[in-house]
């Protein structure tokens, strides 16, 4: 916890700027997938329908947020993209690590972040593609900080915001309704909805969205994505499991996630390790059988799951935490899983081994007693634990 050196600043500074120039040097319009959502804000200015493209997978909040990177020159777009999404990535670590309390100048900080550049394949992945997860990658920690400062209200406007421009966060709704702040859900579910109707009153095609877009998800029957889905839904009818069979298990996989989360909320317990593994937890049980489901969705998540290692029976401090994340080290050649089109495999032993790993933290945690001294936030107050007085099962004193 002590202050990082000069020597790893440098290092750290070193390693994300040549990510950044790398990518810029290789990739054109910010990212194969950037380049999509800036297709369809072009195809919007030009009175079509961005829609037209099957691949474009956003609700109508997006096109209008590509908007300024469609009016830009594109030798300018292809290094602000990788820039900024780094600089988003490096925002939502500084506040995973508040969460816990940790100061973003210590040596954990930067060498976390360090770890992550150069050891964790989907931060570079997140980098290249210029995918716009990258916005929930940021949102969720913010969130969830604001939620630990008792500023629930604030909570579910980013979360809301980051929806409109991506519905991953989603399932993180179910946060506001485990806890019953209904103006937080309120907030998470009207900003969306509102800034969705204001841009698709103005578009071509304004039920777009729902007539192809959604349609497309839910059959999942695009040759190529289904190539890098990373959900048990995705890989198991390549291994020759009936797509009926393989749905209906990731279905209770899912199912089997929520009840988790559910469960390690109302086991009450310190507030950040509370909060951080029942969204962490809500997140992966929709990874589990979304579709599409990609390997940088792990950065939604990872992040907030190593920045609370110090903390004891933190999930990351878990054997199985760290040979989840095996499979996602660069640099190392798989037997037989080498083409990029097989990613997905050791995708998904990455994302089922971290959902066993996050659930059985949950539910060991909702098994026990509260914990002794834990502030519980009311309103946007604390008010103190019960300090001596630790609750049974049964409701009896201890």
């Amino acid at each position: 916890m002590r202050p990082a050196t000069r020597y790893a600043w440098g290092a750290l500074g070193l390693v994300l700027l040549a990510t950044v120039v790398r990518v810029g040097l290789r990739h054109s319009g910010g990212g194969m997938d950037n380049a999509i959502v800036v297709r369809a804000a072009e195809a919007w200015l030009e009175g079509r329908s961005p829609y037209d493209d099957r691949h474009f997978l956003y609700l109508p909040g997006a096109v209008l947020a590509a908007v300024p990177q469609a009016l830009l020159p594109e030798p300018v777009v292809r290094y602000l993209v990788p820039t900024g999404v780094t600089a988003s990535l490096v925002f939502g670590w500084g506040c995973a690590l508040r969460i816990h309390g940790v100061e973003w100048r210590s040596r954990f900080a930067v060498l976390g972040l360090l770890a992550l550049a150069l050891g964790f394949a989907p931060f570079v992945h997140l980098v290249e593609l210029g995918n716009w997860t990258v916005a929930s990658a940021a949102a969720l920690p913010l969130a969830l900080l604001l939620v630990c400062r008792g500023r629930w209200v604030a909570a579910g406007l980013v979360i809301g915001a980051a929806v409109a421009v991506k519905p991953l966060l989603a399932p993180v709704v179910l946060l506001f309704v485990f806890a019953r702040r209904w103006r937080a859900l309120g907030g998470a579910v009207l900003v969306p909805a509102a800034v969705s109707a204001g841009v698709a009153v103005v578009m071509p095609d304004p039920a777009g969205f729902f007539t192809r877009t959604l349609p497309f998800l839910l059959r999942g029957d695009d040759s190529f994505v289904r190539l890098y889905e990373a959900s048990p839904a995705a890989v198991l009818p390549r291994l020759g499991v009936p797509q009926g069979a393989a749905t209906l298990l990731a279905l209770v996989a899912a199912a089997a996630g929520v009840w988790c989360a559910w469960r390690r909320w109302g086991s009450g317990g310190a507030q950040p390790s509370r909060v951080v593994e029942t969204a962490v937890m809500l997140m992966l049980a929709a990874f589990l059988v979304s579709r599409p489901s990609y390997d940088h969705y792990l950065l939604v998540v990872v992040p907030l799951l190593l920045a609370g290692v110090r903390e004891p029976g933190a999930a990351a401090r878990r054997p199985w935490f760290w040979l989840a994340l095996v499979p996602q080290v660069p640099g190392f050649d798989w037997p037989w899983l080498e083409e990029g089109t097989l990613r997905a495999f050791r995708d998904c032993v990455t994302l089922c081994v971290l959902a066993l790993t996050v659930g059985r933290s949950c539910v060991r945690a909702g098994g026990t007693t509260l914990e002794k001294a834990a502030p519980l936030v009311v309103g946007e107050s604390r008010v103190p634990g019960l300090q001596g007085r630790v609750l049974t099962r049964t409701g009896r004193r201890g």
